[in-house]
């Protein structure tokens, strides 16, 4: 696997194979940052549930400012570590995804972008969509990757596109508080 576009293109991307993990497929990448393209320069991301960093390393790669890594994974995370050697504007918190919200709500942050791609059998999307909105700025894009999962999608996000691949579905909401 490897960045794609931009800064990074190129850049080799361990994890891939890594248990627990389900990276994005090539193409669903390139369909998704042609989705928001215009909306990457110069924003602070979030890319909640890691696993790779593919997402948020693609992100910097192509015009984000800084981007937050969160990821609690034993061994994923020392492959994520790897990963972002060499990636200007990566931080990188092992920590449980509320553990990481409450720690960014403290520390002030706020996000422009926010991939959330959880483990798809978990069911974490309408949760986290419930504890985001304390470190999102007002029009936010969060990109949500899943396959079944049954969203309750709280009414402060507006469906902004859709797209289907196979049995994976990207949604991408506005947040509008």
């Amino acid at each position: 696997m490897r960045v794609i576009s931009g800064k990074y293109k190129g850049k080799k991307i361990e994890g891939f194979h890594t248990l627990g993990t389900r990276p994005t497929m090539d193409r669903v990448k390139e369909s998704l940052f042609a989705m928001i393209q215009g909306n990457l320069k110069d924003t602070t991301v979030l890319d909640l549930f890691a696993g790779s960093g593919s997402l948020g390393i693609e992100a910097l790669s192509n015009g984000a400012k800084e981007c937050y890594f969160i990821d609690h994974g034993r061994e994923i995370g020392k492959i994520l570590k790897q990963n972002l050697e060499g990636i200007e504007g990566s931080h990188f918190l092992s920590l449980d995804y509320r553990e990481a919200i409450n720690h960014l709500k403290r520390e002030g942050k706020t996000f422009d972008i926010v991939f959330l791609d959880p483990p798809y059998q978990e069911n974490l999307i309408t949760p986290t969509l419930h504890d985001l909105p304390e470190i999102l700025k007002e029009n936010s894009l969060l990109i949500c990757e899943y396959e079944t999962e049954e969203m309750k999608v709280p009414s402060c996000y507006q469906l902004w596109k859709e797209k289907q691949y196979g049995e994976k579905k990207v949604s991408i909401y506005k947040y509008l508080p």
